[in-house]
């Protein structure tokens, strides 16, 4: 089967990827120092967030007013694993329990939580990034859509999700670190991500995962799902006559979007290294549709 770069994107599209490739990969590099560089590459990681609700809310219509809690959760996926990477008991032996988190043995905690115990593992942590955010929005998904309960009943009901969240992590403190979060992440797989050298290599991860997530949702939105979306946003009852499972198709892109958002999430841990509940909540999210 030949590729038809045409059935892909139109050429402006294309021309807008280049010149958008050129000016994060070329221009920004060798124009910015490093400091305002990483500043940069800490704005890039909202813009999966941005890819994520254009899947969700522009092709399909579905108003999430709670993506931060996806982009909380794929960032302290990465933040608990790189705190658990700089306490070993070695580093943490002046602590009253050595081996677990500074924030833990502030609060009494005298052994790593079991829920904690996959963040050793990166590959481990890498799946959680994903599994976590896709298995909340399924069910959060689900739940609704299959009732079809949408436009700004859904909106309203992912805000209370992402104010849920944010009381969660502030009040189990000793398990999360509460306010502060997680913080004073320093190394990854013993490479320390605070130096210029890190920080560099790290903003070009960010774009080439950014690049990546842009190619999958201009995929998605030419392929004949993303014109499902689009009737389904136009015209929902007259696609559910049609004979296909609205819920389902809905149910997916929330999922892909959260997905997204969480590796997103994931990145700006590493890019600033650290992770709190300041980006969880009701005013984060509504942010960020603000800015897409």
């Amino acid at each position: 089967m030949k590729f038809n770069i045409s059935s892909f994107a139109t050429r402006t599209e294309i021309v807008g990827f280049i010149a958008l490739a050129v000016l994060i990969v070329v221009i920004l590099p060798l124009g910015l120092d490093i400091f305002r560089l990483n500043l940069v590459g800490k704005y890039l990681t909202y813009a999966f967030v941005a890819i994520g609700l254009v899947l969700c809310w522009g092709s399909g219509g579905i108003l999430s007013l709670g993506q931060g809690v996806f982009f909380g959760l794929g960032g302290y996926c990465m933040a608990m694993f790189l705190k658990l990477e700089s306490s070993t008991p070695e580093a943490t032996k002046i602590q009253s329990t050595p081996g677990i988190p500074d924030f833990m043995d502030w609060n009494q905690l005298t052994a790593l939580p079991t829920f904690w115990e996959p963040f050793h593992s990166l590959p481990l942590t890498i799946i959680a990034i994903v599994l976590v955010p896709t298995v909340l929005a399924y069910i959060l998904g689900a739940a609704m859509f299959k009732r079809r309960v949408g436009g700004v009943y859904f909106a309203i009901i992912t805000q209370a999700i992402a104010a849920i969240l944010t009381i969660l992590i502030i009040g189990q403190q000793g398990y999360t670190g509460g306010v502060n979060g997680i913080t004073d992440l320093r190394t990854l797989l013993g490479w320390d991500i605070r130096t210029e050298n890190a920080q560099f290599i790290l903003y070009f991860v960010n774009a080439a995962f950014l690049f990546a997530v842009l190619l999958l949702a201009q995929f998605v939105r030419r392929s004949k799902l993303g014109r499902l979306l689009v009737a389904m946003r136009e015209k929902e009852d007259r696609v559910r006559f049609s004979g296909y499972s609205v819920a389902n198709f809905k149910i997916f892109i929330f999922c892909l979007g959260a997905a997204i958002s969480a590796i997103g999430g994931a990145m700006f841990t590493l890019q600033v290294g650290f992770m709190s509940p300041s980006f969880v909540g009701i005013v984060p999210s509504i942010e960020m549709v603000i800015f897409t």
